[in-house]
């Protein structure tokens, strides 16, 4: 069963599935970086109301699962991640400033993650015209 939250006008479900990772793809989020950068993106999904599905970090790339409100654009959400931990990572861990020029490379991969098929939402829209209330054509 769909978990829906609501705001003042609307409902929804809506989840991304967030992977980026360091410059040049190096393997630097290991150890205390990696348990800090868990703790920083705990902390941003609190101050923006999103929950987190699932997160791992790898040394070299993030896999985030986020639930997250219809205000937030899908890039919103990545930049937001990729920013406020870029800055405090690098100010907490200076290895990070030494060894590489920005701590993420500028792209990422996002998807969205929902409980109903793409196929399931096209065939509802494709049969809007066979229901009862339409008789009669377009109103």
């Amino acid at each position: 069963m769909a978990e829906y939250q609501t705001n003042r006008g609307a409902a929804y479900s809506l989840g991304y599935h967030v992977v980026w990772c360091p410059k040049y793809r190096r393997p630097v989020l290991v150890g205390p970086v990696a348990e800090r950068l868990r703790d920083l993106i705990g902390q941003k999904c609190d101050e923006h109301g999103w929950s987190i599905v699932a997160l791992e970090v790898m040394p070299d790339h993030v896999h985030l699962f986020v639930r997250a409100d219809p205000n937030a654009s899908p890039s919103y959400i990545a930049n937001q991640f990729k920013g406020f931990t870029s800055r405090v990572l690098r100010d907490e861990f200076s290895h990070l400033r030494s060894r590489l020029p920005t701590l993420w490379s500028r792209s990422y991969f996002v998807s969205s993650v929902g409980n109903v098929s793409a196929v399931t939402i096209q065939k509802y829209i494709e049969t809007q015209w066979e229901r009862p209330w339409r008789k009669g054509g377009a109103s």
